[in-house]
């Protein structure tokens, strides 16, 4: 026997409708979060409209389960530096840094181990990060650095700058590093 899921095949314009307005969102945020247009949402919603593929079992999932949602929303970047660490394409950790202040903030989009930049370290230290940087680019015993770092264009060791120039690239693996900068408001 087949595998068979509790899922409707189709969805009407109409029921689309009332499901985004029982999430809360709008039609922009609704085709940002499905990764389709605007213009697709506006179709989609007309209500003689009828709809099928995966976009209908994603609406029912999303329905019963509206957390979802936010625990993969991206807040706004509060701390003037954050780092997104990344598998291929999949945003695993993003870390909010305040270097003056210390902190570090840390949220998980993932629930694998091995992808979390800090693993399931709860309370992250400066400390911490500085190592997790040094982790991910060469170490500063490693012979002729100056020559890397002058290839590089970095004047001296600083895992940052680093960072930065390499996107904390491995050859053993896929993770890199985005490092962004929050621009002061005049």
């Amino acid at each position: 026997m087949k595998n068979r899921y509790a899922f409707a095949d189709k969805l009407s314009g109409e029921d689309l409708k009332i499901s985004r307005r029982s999430l809360h969102l709008t039609q922009s945020q609704l085709s940002e979060l499905l990764g389709v247009s605007i213009k697709t949402i506006e179709r989609w919603e007309k209500p003689q409209t009828i709809i099928d593929g995966p976009v209908v079992r994603l609406m029912r999932i999303l329905v019963e389960k509206p957390n979802l949602i936010e625990q993969f929303r991206i807040p706004e970047q509060e701390l003037p530096l954050r780092m997104l660490y990344y598998y291929r394409d999949e945003l695993c950790t993003i870390a909010d840094i305040d270097e003056d202040q210390g902190l570090v903030e840390v949220i998980n989009f993932t629930d694998r181990l091995q992808y979390k930049a800090f693993g399931n370290q709860r309370d992250v230290s400066i400390n911490d990060f500085y190592e997790f940087l040094e982790s991910r680019c060469m170490p500063k015993s490693r012979d002729k650095l100056e020559l890397e770092l002058e290839e590089l264009g970095v004047p001296f060791y600083d895992p940052l700058l680093i960072i930065e120039k390499t996107k904390g690239k491995m050859e053993e693996d896929d993770f890199w590093i985005d490092l962004r900068w929050k621009t002061r408001e005049a």
